[in-house]
């Protein structure tokens, strides 16, 4: 469990995709992802995470041509705003062009594995979020299968950050996600839950928590995609208990609460109210 001391991140997801689960369509515009971005920043997020391909269970590919043309513009527009920017691709094509565009992040759903992926990113600053899925969206959840899934995820995502470390990219600029609901069912997704913090010592680096609104918690509270909000808190910070530094949500006002919360129960001596 981590020390009540520290805050973890809030990354806040900001697609721009007419067909991911849960927001597909509501920022599609230049204008709406905009605006989004920036009650984002008012409701207190630490990072925001553009993403131009959905990746949910089921979800075709898009050429590197559209997702450029959605995610570039919105890059423009917040590249200043004075919070970090994550891209979220697997695409080295897209990659070394909002690297060019100056984001700060680059979030790989299959952990690097394109060929040049690691190479481009070892040419520049950029932190990386090395993710964990089984299979590909398309096909993913149709029988996921693990004999360990702590263990096999843990033993991927290390031989991932070794194969980055390999290139020259310095550790210190890695983080991992063990991939919620990317080729796992549920019993996989809550085994990994309940031992975040044992898979992320295994690994020994930051870990990235995405558990909003995704298929687990609907399943849990037998609620659509946009009612999950509190279902979707409580696994928040059920991974911030098991010591993730970040966690990915849709609902960033709610969730920056939520720790405000948890943070002042852990350590109540430290609080400073106002009379």
């Amino acid at each position: 469990m981590a020390g009540a001391d520290y805050r973890p991140l809030v990354m806040g997801i900001l697609n721009v995709t007419p067909d991911s689960f849960s927001d597909g369509g509501q920022f599609a515009s230049l204008d709406m992802a905009i605006t989004h971005a920036e009650q984002m920043i008012a409701d207190g997020v630490d990072i925001i995470d553009i993403g131009g391909e959905s990746t949910r269970p089921g979800a075709a590919p898009v050429s590197i041509e559209e997702e450029l043309r959605r995610v570039m513009p919105l890059v423009f527009a917040l590249r200043d705003c004075g919070k970090p920017l994550s891209v979220d691709t697997r695409r080295p094509e897209v990659m070394r062009e909002v690297i060019q565009a100056g984001v700060d992040m680059i979030n790989d759903v299959e952990g690097f594995r394109a060929e040049g992926a690691l190479r481009l990113l070892s040419e520049s600053d950029c932190a990386l979020c090395i993710m964990h899925m089984q299979g590909q969206p398309q096909t993913m959840q149709h029988t996921p299968h693990y004999v360990d899934v702590v263990g096999e995820v843990s033993e991927f995502l290390r031989e991932r950050a070794a194969a980055a470390m390999a290139t020259g990219i310095d550790r210190r600029r890695l983080c991992i996600d063990p991939g919620f609901g990317f080729g796992k069912n549920l019993n996989h997704n809550l085994t990994m839950l309940g031992h975040l913090g044992d898979l992320q010592s295994a690994v020994g680096l930051p870990l990235l928590a995405g558990l909003s609104r995704k298929s687990m918690i609907g399943t849990l509270t037998a609620r659509p995609a946009e009612q999950r909000l509190a279902g979707s808190i409580g696994a928040a910070l059920v991974a911030i208990m098991q010591g993730a530094r970040i966690v990915r949500v849709h609902d960033v006002a709610e969730t920056v609460d939520a720790i405000k919360v948890w943070q002042a129960a852990m350590n109540p001596e430290r609080l400073q109210l106002q009379n």
